[in-house]
């Protein structure tokens, strides 16, 4: 039997999904450069506008850490960044979270979020234990500490989640230069966020 973990990712079989990038979550990041990390997540959002690819956004107490990143709700304005109502690290816990991942039927899950070890990792490990095949944007997450980002990456990894950066994702996603995406992703993506093709 053919491993699906062999076949790429593409917009019409992956759904991203970004957990807690609420102001109040990146101040306690120490892991990396904060502004690097909230730039691959809204690269990552863009990237999946352009292409189609469903996007789930979930908060958690916006009340007390402020509510979703505007960069990345203005994109799908049409669309809520659902506030959940259990209050937990796995996102997936909260039945209308869950519910808006099944909805959109795709099996591949392309997850990341703030902080690494807890809300990220612990959301990770709840679609892998319900069948589906994660993959952990892992430049577009941060934590309180280099440790606790590096040892979140590496719990997950152990269980089969398999780890990805923003410019591999959505390069993945577009296949190739004959995209009709592909001038659109050069001028949003690749011309902001890539390093080479930015320069």
């Amino acid at each position: 039997m053919k491993d699906p973990k062999l076949e790429f990712l593409t917009a019409e079989n992956s759904v991203l999904v970004l957990v807690d990038f609420q102001p109040g979550m990146f101040k306690g990041i120490s892991s990396g450069n904060r502004t690097t990390i909230k730039a691959a997540a809204v690269g990552a959002a863009k990237a999946a506008k352009i292409l189609g690819v469903p996007v789930v956004m979930t908060s958690i107490t916006p009340s007390m850490n402020g509510n979703f990143l505007e960069e990345i709700t203005s994109l799908f304005p049409k669309q809520e960044a659902i506030p959940r109502k259990v209050p937990g690290f796995d996102a997936f816990e909260d039945a209308k979270v869950w519910a808006a991942v099944k909805k959109t039927g795709r099996r591949k899950i392309v997850i990341s979020g703030l902080w690494t070890s807890m809300c990220f990792a612990y959301t990770a490990i709840h679609a892998m234990r319900e069948g589906y095949e994660v993959y952990a944007l892992v430049d577009a997450a941060g934590d309180a500490s280099k440790d606790a980002h590096k040892y979140g990456i590496k719990r997950m990894m152990q269980i089969g989640v398999v780890p990805i950066t923003l410019i591999s994702l959505v390069s993945e996603w577009m296949h190739d230069w004959m995209n009709p995406k592909s001038g659109e992703l050069i001028e949003e993506v690749y011309s902001k966020y890539d390093s080479m093709l930015g320069m």
